[in-house]
């Protein structure tokens, strides 16, 4: 038997050194967009919350343009149907949050309500498959509408 101690197995990098960190961040499973292309405006909230709401800009605005947003022709157009009161006519998706009093929560809250529209907006709808009656509900319902028919008649000859 050969020693093998002379002869190390060369030792193979990880896939994580090879691959390049991906840049951006991650909005929906597997969309990512370039940091610039999320814009947050925070402004002073409405509401209770005392002098906090006063003076605080806890209010998050997300700005982002809907072609910034790596979507397959069809995911964009259900994006817009699904968000469209979020859309405005220069094709810029707005969503705001003042739910919570601090900044960074809101903020998420933001990500957060374009993650659940982004995830909705993705999938294919299935396609509905037509299918025919069976012959025993197609029977059922003719016997149901003659006995139906049956009762009114009935009505109509006690009237005379």
């Amino acid at each position: 038997m050969p020693d093998r101690s002379d002869n190390p197995k060369p030792s193979r990098p990880t896939r994580a050194a090879h691959d390049p960190v991906p840049s951006g961040v991650e909005i929906a499973p597997g969309v990512r967009v370039p940091d610039a292309a999320l814009r947050f405006i925070f402004t002073t909230s409405t509401g209770p919350g005392g002098q906090n709401v006063n003076k605080r800009a806890t209010r998050a605005v997300l700005r982002l343009t809907i072609a910034d947003i790596p979507l397959r022709d069809s995911a964009r157009s259900r994006l817009l149907r699904l968000g469209s009161h979020y859309v405005t006519d220069a094709g810029e998706l707005i969503i705001e949050s003042g739910e919570h009093r601090s900044q960074p929560r809101n903020r998420d809250e933001c990500l957060a309500k374009l993650r659940a529209l982004l995830i909705r907006a993705i999938p294919e709808p299935k396609v509905r498959k037509p299918t025919r009656p069976t012959r025993g509900s197609i029977e059922r319902r003719i016997a149901e509408k003659k006995r139906r028919g049956d009762i009114k008649k009935r009505r109509s000859n006690d009237m005379d």
